[in-house]
């Protein structure tokens, strides 16, 4: 069997809150990427079957492998929710020290747990001693200015079995405001052995070389970058390590590709759930070609499925690159 730790292309799509679920996941692998990751899922959501959590942990049987990023704030229940997905066939579990979400911090989870490194080791051994497969960490540079921490709790993740990590160039104080520090990854990677992959205002080929030239990381993560560009994780791995170059989809090919995405869409969430969850994606989409306003009105504002797919083919007939 392939280590699931083995990124091939180096260039990983990043945990997106009711972004990256299963349609988008596998349309994004379908162009090429070296791993995609499940949106954050709350511990005790998963322990407690809170609805919406199946869609979350829904695992594609791709070749692409999946991991599924946990959050919490308790050991028992991190290391319970981590045997859970296990057993649903999950690759690698990836434990989340990075959200800046004031729910999540408040619930002391996320970023919180950087301002108690030993509270967050004690999470981090639960979960690598519950589980057989590989567990990671993505997490920010610090809380703040005051506490950039994150080459010394990644030296204690290694240690306590941690075998990736990621780091967004960013404290949590900074939310997503200014720009990603990609140099200050770079400490990171001196601290550990382990693979570090750098995150955070990567969205483009551009910025890709210039996060990895910065930081000396392994590998890169594209999050936001990757809205309306399902390809993009392809297209930079092709400039930057090599692989087949992704084919962009144009005109009716761009048309086609927004069509299955939607119905995939639908037919995952179910028409009145799938509806308002697509609205997002087809936004993004026609922000890519350049959708005349008008006809961007009539795809977000249509009532059912059937309308919103009579629209697509107009709605996305624009150069798609």
């Amino acid at each position: 069997m392939t280590n699931p730790l083995t990124l091939n292309p180096p260039v990983m799509l990043a945990p997106l809150a009711g972004i990256t679920d299963l349609p988008f996941r596998n349309l994004v692998a379908s162009f090429g990427a070296g791993m995609v990751v499940s949106e954050m899922i709350a511990s005790h959501d998963m322990i407690n079957a809170r609805r919406g959590v199946r869609e979350k942990t829904e695992l594609g049987l791709g070749d692409v492998g999946t991991a599924v990023q946990l959050a919490g704030s308790e050991p028992g229940p991190m290391a319970e929710a981590a045997r859970m997905v296990q057993g649903q066939g999950a690759v690698v579990i990836d434990i989340n020290m990075g959200c800046p979400a004031k729910k999540v911090v408040n619930g002391y989870s996320g970023s919180a747990l950087m301002k108690t490194p030993d509270h967050a080791l004690t999470l981090i051994e639960a979960v690598v001693n519950a589980v057989d497969i590989p567990v990671t960490l993505k997490t920010r540079l610090g809380w703040d200015d005051d506490m950039l921490n994150a080459p010394e709790i990644a030296r204690r993740a290694e240690a306590a079995g941690i075998q990736r990590i990621v780091i967004h160039g960013r404290t949590r104080c900074q939310f997503y405001k200014g720009h990603a520090d990609w140099k200050a990854i770079g400490a990171v990677k001196q601290a550990v052995k382990i693979p570090v992959i750098a995150n955070g205002d990567i969205v483009d080929v551009a910025t890709a070389r210039s996060a990895m030239e910065q930081s000396g990381a392994d590998g890169i993560m594209i999050g936001r970058g990757a809205q309306g560009r399902p390809w993009l994780l392809a297209q930079v791995a092709h400039e930057l390590f090599g692989t087949p170059a992704p084919i962009i989809p144009q005109g009716r090919d761009f048309a086609d590709m927004v069509t299955a995405h939607y119905v995939a869409m639908i037919a995952f969430y179910g028409e009145v759930i799938g509806l308002r969850m697509a609205r997002k994606h087809l936004g993004w989409f026609m922000d890519t070609v350049g959708t005349p306003k008008d006809l961007r009105r009539l795809v977000l504002t249509s009532k059912t499925s059937d309308e919103v797919l009579s629209l697509i083919p107009d709605a996305m007939m624009g150069v798609g690159a």
